[in-house]
């Protein structure tokens, strides 16, 4: 810096003069400037300010359930931005009132009294026609003695069914699956036919029999179905819990046995199917039963085959009834 300065060329008395009118003229610019409104203030729609006022003092949608367990009536929140029909919707859906049956349940949460439910916060509702299909919401959930906070995130979306179908030909057992885009992933995915309970009268054989033909076109006979969650011990609950830690789902897990020809085996190879209507697209795939285990991720898949291999090792599986697979 200072053989830059001693490079630079002395400035005579007219640049002097000149060079101190400019700054005095900017200086005055730079004051006037500081009285003035920023600049961007006169470009904003005076509509848009009263837009945000109202936001910021219209008051939040709540409303209050009582949870036996609960130290008082528990309040109910509506997130920013959810319509208060959903709001409404989600406190008499079957997801929400599951959920805090099971709060009141001999070993739910709050039976002990060692932890406390303080709020829940509804965050967001998505609707499958008439009735809400996935819940979001948040349980602040703390523990009374130390006053931590139990993480409390929901993704509520119920029960639901799968069937683990192994059809014999030839003395060769081959698995049926469903090959399914599925967005959460980003990919195709190999899994066992699958679907939700619709209703509330917990049906799950019927639901698994109605899923099974609407995703692979087979027909099962009910009497054939073996209920695989059900050999668990009752105080898991019968059901196949695959994400705990963030979603409510259970899952029943169902295994049926049938014998085909070789035919039936091609057909099925490949067949697409599927309620197109209600965007499934779904491709069916057949896979020897002794590399299942090797070919997909699906926990559903996965689960079916532990409870299967241990239900015949401990010989409580219900012998196969042998019956041909109607297609």
């Amino acid at each position: 810096m200072g053989s830059w300065l001693a490079c630079a060329k002395p400035l005579d008395q007219t640049e002097m003069a000149a060079a101190t009118r400019a700054a005095a003229a900017a200086q005055c610019l730079h004051g006037l400037a500081r009285r003035r409104a920023p600049p961007h203030a006169f470009h904003l729609p005076r509509r848009r300010t009263a837009v945000r006022m109202a936001s910021t003092d219209a008051p939040q949608l709540g409303a209050t359930v009582d949870v036996p367990g609960a130290a008082g009536p528990v309040r109910v929140l509506a997130a920013a931005g959810l319509p208060e029909a959903d709001f409404r919707k989600a406190l008499d859906s079957a997801l929400f009132r599951r959920w805090l049956g099971s709060l009141r349940a001999e070993k739910g949460l709050l039976a002990s009294g060692k932890l406390g439910l303080r709020q829940i916060l509804i965050q967001g509702v998505d609707m499958f026609g008439q009735r809400v299909g996935f819940l979001k919401f948040k349980a602040d959930i703390v523990d009374e003695e130390t006053r931590a906070k139990i993480p409390g995130i929901v993704f509520a979306r119920g029960p639901a069914v799968a069937v683990l179908i192994l059809l014999e030909s030839k003395g060769q057992t081959y698995a049926v699956l469903t090959e399914q885009a599925r967005v959460p992933i980003g990919k195709f995915i190999l899994e066992l036919p699958a679907g939700m309970l619709d209703d509330e009268n917990g049906d799950f054989v019927g639901t698994a029999v109605r899923e099974v033909e609407e995703e692979t076109g087979i027909k099962l006979n009910l009497e054939d179905m073996v209920d695989l969650t059900a050999l668990l011990d009752p105080a898991t609950g019968c059901k196949m819990l695959p994400s705990p830690g963030g979603c409510d789902e259970e899952i029943g897990l169902f295994l049926y046995r049938g014998h085909v020809d070789d035919e039936t085996i091609r057909a099925l190879q490949g067949k697409e199917t599927g309620l197109r209507d209600h965007g499934e697209l779904i491709k069916l795939r057949v896979v020897p039963y002794d590399q299942l285990w090797r070919s997909t991720a699906d926990s559903k898949a996965l689960s079916a085959i532990a409870l299967y291999e241990m239900a015949k090792k401990e010989g409580v599986l219900p012998p196969s009834s042998g019956s041909s697979s109607n297609l």
